[in-house]
């Protein structure tokens, strides 16, 4: 039962930290778009100055892309706060049961994995060079720490109840 618990509140963690983020976006919006302008623009990039990719300028493609990864953050700490509550619903229940109540927990989980390492870390950081700022850099760091809590939460929820 212990275990059961400590996957709950693991997924509340996960929800939380997914919509107090999302909401904190949100509450500094124009801070939010200078810095997805500054990266997907690629200032300041010295170490490689050449890119694969295009610098993206545009404002339309900017708001679209961030209207994006908080609608996704949003969303992934919507379904975790789901699959918290479906959990807690079937706590006492057989494990067949509570195997059953995982779907939207761990939904929660691989979205923020998206997000994170999928989007800050494979886009931001590896086809945008956001690592070459200390604004990009500061980012691809906390997306790792945030992939890092998403993914060990989704491997711990994952494992089998007896």
């Amino acid at each position: 039962m212990v275990i059961r618990h400590l996957k709950i509140i693991f997924v509340t963690f996960i929800s939380l930290l997914c919509l107090f983020y999302a909401a904190q976006n949100v509450a500094n919006l124009e801070a939010c778009y200078q810095a997805f302008a500054y990266v997907l623009g690629a200032v300041d990039h010295q170490v490689y100055p050449d890119s694969i990719f295009p610098a993206i300028r545009s404002p339309a493609v900017i708001w679209l892309v961030l209207v994006v990864v908080v609608t996704l953050e949003f969303v992934a700490g919507l379904l975790a706060a789901k699959g918290a509550w479906d959990l807690w619903g079937a706590k006492r229940a057989p494990a067949a049961d509570f195997n059953n109540a995982k779907t939207f927990a761990l939904a929660g989980c691989g979205t923020g994995i998206v997000v994170w390492m999928g989007l800050f870390g494979v886009f931001g950081g590896a086809l945008f060079q956001m690592w070459q700022t200390e604004i990009g850099k500061g980012s691809l760091g906390d997306a790792f720490q945030f992939f890092a809590a998403c993914a060990f939460v989704f491997l711990i929820v994952n494992s089998a109840d007896e």
